[in-house]
């Protein structure tokens, strides 16, 4: 393959198309779509069926929530269905534009993209970073290889579906979610063999402090399919224009919802019995052997599927942000920098790490997400994408960037804890509201996005959103 093989503007024509992809972010052709709706469900199931949504399932047993198994159940079927709404709301903007998620976001924030764009990007490298963790400990557990090297494998695997991009990646989601629903499907059943101190667990607290917990713990759950907002027109943007919105709604959601809250209850049910990583404390639950085994590569094949994704979309949002580069490069630079950001994280601290890191990604996207969606709405879902690819051209989109941080700066209160940082305990008072109000309840997300989405249609109806007047 060639230099210019891997930059010329090609696209897949078919479903099992393995050309590499060297279109952008640019419209889809009409003439270009193809492909089933039903591969909106596998490519949206396969990716959580990670540690990283097991790790979830074990924090109900931290002392901040101390969750029984009952109410952590109600939890994650909330969290899950509110966090995978939203995301089938932005799905459904694939077929109708031929975009992807990021760079159609131009649509409301102009030149202002540069802003969300980077933070998109910097979320995949983080993601990348979280998944890898557990992928390589996985590996390394599976053969005598280090962690490092483990890590590179993984880093290389996913890297490859990355360039080949929309195609490769559709393709390997959906045979692996059939390959990994049998792999969990058999370590449920053992798991549930083992999991009778977890399933008889109650309520540390209650009242309105339990009440508090639980809000926090959907907020959390939540977070963790709401990140996948800013990716999810990418996996439909090659669907034809007539495909069923009510469809890919309904795939996204299900397809979400049910992967990840099944992993999540795995994590609840043995969530007393966490000592170690998620990787770790899967692989001694079981008890090693052949059921361990296959666990590990269960975990490893997972962490590939999702690291894929994180690549491709990050290298979408950074061409939407306007950094001249061309996809395929840009793939293989998160990939690489997830490398090395999964080497910090493995420094030490983890379990605080991640759950700030969820707790962030929440508290920027949802404003992000209001803002799309209320643009989308005014615009009836109808509006002339083919400028949207020369940034020069876009409008300032000023008010859609202060809709996002006005909306992020009220959720500040309402936060349980506010980007990784205790302001309570250092003398800064800042997430007051939610610490002596709520019961330590977490809304940020909630009130950030119902701030932002408030702020930007109040500034559509008094004329201040310069990209509705360019539509």
């Amino acid at each position: 393959m060639t230099v210019g093989a891997l930059t010329r503007d090609t696209m897949p024509t078919h479903e099992g198309d393995l050309s590499i992809e060297g279109h952008g972010f640019e419209p889809i052709p009409e003439s270009s779509r193809y492909g089933s709706v039903a591969r909106v469900f596998t490519v949206w199931f396969t990716p959580n069926l990670v540690p990283a949504a097991f790790f979830i399932g074990t924090l109900v047993a931290a002392d901040f929530l101390g969750l029984g198994f009952l109410t952590s159940l109600l939890a994650i079927v909330v969290g899950n269905v509110v966090g995978s709404i939203v995301v089938g709301a932005l799905a459904i903007m694939g077929p109708r534009t031929g975009m992807a998620q990021m760079p159609l976001a131009r649509l409301a924030y102009g030149k202002s993209i540069v802003v969300p764009g980077l933070l998109n990007w910097l979320s995949c490298i983080g993601w990348d970073g979280i998944n890898s963790i557990f992928g390589a400990t996985a590996l390394s557990i599976l053969t005598p290889l280090p962690f490092v090297v483990s890590l590179l494998i993984i880093v290389v695997l996913q890297a490859a579906l990355g360039v080949v991009g929309y195609e490769a990646i559709h393709l390997f989601e959906k045979y692996m979610a059939i390959v990994l629903a049998v792999m969990f499907a058999i370590l449920t059943v053992v798991i549930i063999g083992k999991a009778s101190t977890g399933m008889a667990r109650t309520d540390a607290l209650s009242g309105l402090d339990d009440l508090g917990a639980f809000i926090t713990y959907v907020a959390i759950v939540a977070s963790f399919v709401l990140a996948w907002a800013l990716y999810a027109s990418d996996y439909t943007r090659y669907l034809p224009p007539t495909a069923s919105r009510s469809r890919v709604f309904l795939w996204t959601v299900l397809g979400l919802s049910i992967s990840a809250a099944w992993i999540e209850i795995l994590g609840v049910m043995v969530a007393d019995q966490s000592t170690a990583s998620a990787s770790g404390t899967i692989n001694t639950i079981l008890g090693g052997g052949l059921v361990g085994s296959l666990a590990m590569l269960a975990i490893v094949v997972g962490t590939v599927a999702v690291n894929a994704m994180n690549d491709y979309t990050g290298s979408l949002s950074l061409q939407a942000a306007g950094i001249h580069v061309k996809r395929v490069y840009s793939a293989l630079v998160v990939a690489a920098l997830g490398f090395l950001f999964t080497l910090y994280l493995n420094s030490g601290d983890f379990a605080e790490k991640f759950e700030n890191y969820l707790l962030f990604i929440a508290y920027w996207i949802a404003p992000w997400a209001a803002v799309v969606l209320v643009d989308w709405w005014l615009r009836r879902g109808s509006t002339d994408v083919s400028g949207l690819s020369r940034f020069a051209s876009l409008a300032s989109g000023w008010w859609a960037l202060a809709s996002l941080i006005i909306g992020f700066a009220v959720s500040l209160p309402f936060q349980q804890s506010t980007l990784g940082f205790d302001f309570m305990n250092a003398g800064y008072p800042v997430n007051t509201i939610a610490t002596n109000s709520l019961h330590g309840a977490d809304l940020g997300f909630e009130v950030g996005f119902v701030v932002a989405a408030a702020l930007y249609w109040l500034g559509a109806k008094a004329g201040l959103v310069d990209t509705l007047k360019k539509a």
